[in-house]
């Protein structure tokens, strides 16, 4: 008779729809650690927390900007179940010396909306541009990596591009007297631009190499959590999805949600960058939070090539779409 109960509870547990309660039967306790500040790439968190969504499957979301560490270090440390990351990140997270466990279960946003932004009096139309000028990072050896690729695809000398560490610095300040471009992400950053009337020229990844079409934000979580506990990583995405969806049908009333949670985010620029982005997190026919092979496959590929990581990335097991199936 133990046996069989045993036996119920592991399979009631699997069950999309049963709630996550501990023993005593209070809800089950979850931490999502962000990938940078709160803002409204993480905004069907805060919408799936406010408005019970979570509570409906019996978990306790807490959401937490990490002081240090990168999320896939924190989520693979056992510090937290579940954390927002990026593509590019779990690459070197699964192809490092000491690989960590970590897998992504979701994108937020199904297409890459980041790109090269300069002011207008710079002239920078194309990375043929790019040539003498002074390029603001953080940093990475990607950025390096896809400067170098595409000014050689455009025929000019990368040599040539003066690289300046801005780290975080604020993007108007910093091409205003220390840089002429840098990586933005339109949803945020462009939209700032666009309601300080500041005129900006941007250039899309994937419209300069279609390679660089990749996931960025994702959910991920470890690989021992995902098959062991696979009722509870279906409950928590099945709210969260419910969340952007809101978000994507709404989002005054989201980015309202987002404001009053997050109180120090600039409430116009956090309204108009939802308007924007919840136009992006559903692009494809799929659903929210699906993710292609070929895009995994793809831009590994291209990471392995340009020297960014030591093998090549098993795609099929950086990522799942299980957890989104019905």
């Amino acid at each position: 008779m133990i046996s069989v109960l045993l036996s119920i509870a592991v399979i009631l547990a699997s069950i999309p729809g049963c709630t996550q309660k501990d023993k005593e039967g209070s809800p089950r306790e979850i931490t999502v650690f962000l990938d940078w500040v709160p803002n409204t790439n993480h905004t069907g968190l805060y919408v799936a927390k406010d408005l019970g969504y979570y509570s409906e499957k019996g978990l306790d979301v807490e959401i937490i900007q990490p002081s240090e560490g990168g999320s896939a270090d924190l989520v693979a440390a056992g510090k937290g179940l579940f954390g927002i990351s990026y593509q590019e990140q779990v690459a070197y997270a699964r192809t490092s010396k000491d690989p960590l466990p970590v897998i992504a279960i979701a994108t937020i946003i199904q297409h890459n909306t980041s790109g090269f932004a300069s002011p207008v009096d710079r002239e920078i139309k194309s990375p043929a541009d790019f040539e003498g000028k002074r390029y603001g990072g953080w940093g990475s050896p990607i950025e390096e990596a896809i400067l170098e690729g595409l000014m050689d695809k455009y025929g000019v000398d990368f040599t040539s591009l003066e690289i300046v560490n801005i780290g975080a610095a604020d993007f108007f300040i910093s091409t205003e007297r220390d840089v002429d471009f840098a990586w933005i992400y339109y949803g945020w950053t462009g939209i700032e631009a666009e309601i300080r009337g500041i005129d900006i020229d941007f250039m899309l990844l994937q419209d300069l190499d279609e390679r660089l079409d990749f996931y960025t934000p994702v959910i991920i979580t470890r690989e021992d959590t995902a098959a062991g506990e696979p009722g509870l990583v279906r409950d928590f995405l099945a709210a969260t999805k419910k969340g952007y969806e809101y978000s994507v049908e709404d989002p005054g009333s989201a980015a309202s949600i987002l404001i009053e949670n997050v109180r120090e985010i600039d409430s116009e620029l956090a309204t108009k960058s939802q308007e924007y982005l919840s136009k992006n997190y559903i692009t494809d026919e799929e659903g929210w939070g699906f993710m292609k092979a070929s895009i995994w496959e793809t831009f590994g590929q291209w990471m392995y090539e340009n020297d960014l990581i030591p093998q090549m990335l098993e795609a099929e097991k950086a990522f799942t779409n299980d957890f989104l199936m019905k």
